[in-house]
C-alpha cells in the first residue's frame, strides 16, 4: 500500500459524504467506506485532510443549507432535516458557529452581508495533501530517517490489571499512581512488568472530560484475579505485529508525535494500522525525570500485508 491508496480511500469517504451528507453518518459508516480500521479512521482521515470527520461532514451539510437557503423556499425546519441535522437547534448553533449569524437572518440578508464569514476558505480536498516524504521513493535521506525511527515487533497476548479515568489526557499521575501501588502491594515492578497506558479515545472526537485512559500493568503467569478494589480491572490485550516509534519528551507531545507516524509514516508504508488500540509501554516515571519527559515506546498496531513481516 502507498499513499495513493489512502488518498483514493480517503477520497472515496469524502464523496460518500457529498452524496450522503442528508443522511445518518458515523464513524462506523465513513469507516465502512474506507475499509480502514474504526479504531484508527479519524486519525487517519484527519492526517490525509486537515479536518476530521464531523469537521467535514458539517462543513457539507452547511454548504448544502446556505444553497437551499438562497435558493429555495423551504423553512429552516426543512432544511435543516434535509441536510441530516436531527434538530433543528443544532442546525441553527452550528451555522451560526461556523458563518456567524443564523439561517434566517441568512436568508433575509440573501449572503451578502460582509460579516457573514464561512469557517474556513478552503474545501478540505482542496488542501494541498501531506506532501510525499520521500518523494515518490527518491528521497533516500527521508526513508533512511524513518527507517531508524520505526521498528517491528510481534506483540504477544498480554492479560494485564488496570485502572481506568475519564478526563484530560494530560492528567493521568493519580491513575498511574493508583495502579502502581496495587501492583507494588502484589510484588509486581518494573522490573518484572510492563506498565501500559491506552489512550481509548479520540481527543478530536470527544470532549477532554469524557477521553478514556487505562493505566495497565502486565500480569505474571499464573497470577491470580482475585476480587481486589473496585477500580481495579483485569483485561486481555491483544497480540499481533506493531510499528515502534520510541518518544522522549513532555506529554503534551504525544498528540504530535502520534500525528507524525500517522500522516508521514503510515501512508507510505506498505502497511495500514489494525484494529487494536495503540499501546504506550512507559519506561520512565516523568516526575523523575531530571527534564520532567516521559520516555515511552508507542506500539502502533499494523496488518502485515502481502505477506510481509518486515519493511
Amino acid at each position: 500500500m502507498n499513499n495513493n491508496d489512502y488518498q483514493y480511500r480517503i477520497d472515496c469517504v469524502l464523496q460518500y459524504i457529498k452524496e450522503h451528507s442528508g443522511q445518518k453518518l458515523n464513524l462506523t459508516i465513513l469507516a465502512g467506506v474506507s475499509h480502514f480500521s474504526k479504531y484508527h479512521f479519524s486519525r487517519i482521515f484527519t492526517a490525509q485532510t486537515g479536518v476530521t470527520p464531523a469537521v467535514y461532514v458539517n462543513r457539507i451539510r452547511l454548504q448544502n443549507a446556505v444553497t437551499l437557503l438562497l435558493e429555495t423556499q423551504k423553512s429552516v425546519l426543512e432544511i435543516s432535516q434535509l441536510c441530516g441535522y436531527e434538530s433543528v437547534s443544532t442546525f441553527n448553533s452550528l451555522f451560526k458557529k461556523y458563518y456567524g449569524t443564523t439561517p434566517s437572518v441568512f436568508r433575509k440578508s440573501s449572503g451578502r452581508d460582509s460579516k457573514i464569514r464561512p469557517y474556513s476558505s478552503k474545501k478540505p480536498e482542496e488542501k494541498p495533501r501531506h506532501e510525499d516524504y520521500n518523494g515518490s521513493r527518491t528521497n533516500n535521506l527521508l526513508k533512511r530517517a524513518w527507517a531508524s525511527m520505526i521498528t517491528f515487533r510481534e506483540l504477544p497476548e498480554y492479560k494485564v490489571a488496570y485502572v481506568r479515568q475519564a478526563g484530560s489526557y494530560l492528567d493521568t499521575q493519580e491513575t498511574w499512581s493508583r495502579i502502581g501501588q496495587w501492583a507494588k502491594r502484589q510484588g509486581i515492578t518494573p522490573d518484572n512488568a510492563y506498565f501500559i497506558g491506552i489512550s481509548r479515545d479520540d481527543p478530536d472526537l470527544v470532549e477532554d472530560q469524557a477521553c478514556r485512559y487505562d493505566a495497565c500493568v502486565t500480569l505474571p503467569d499464573g497470577f491470580a484475579q482475585q476480587d481486589y478494589e473496585a477500580s481495579i480491572e483485569f483485561a486481555t490485550l491483544p497480540g499481533g505485529p506493531c510499528a515502534v516509534y520510541s518518544f522522549y519528551d513532555t506529554t503534551d507531545k504525544l498528540v504530535l508525535a502520534y500525528q507524525q507516524v500517522f500522516s508521514n509514516w503510515l501512508p507510505h508504508s506498505g502497511y495500514e494500522a489494525d484494529d487494536r488500540p495503540c499501546l504506550e509501554f512507559c519506561l520512565n516515571d516523568p516526575a523523575q525525570d531530571k527534564e520532567g519527559k516521559c520516555r515511552a515506546d508507542l506500539y502502533i498496531p499494523v496488518k502485515s500485508l502481502n505477506g510481509r513481516v518486515n519493511p
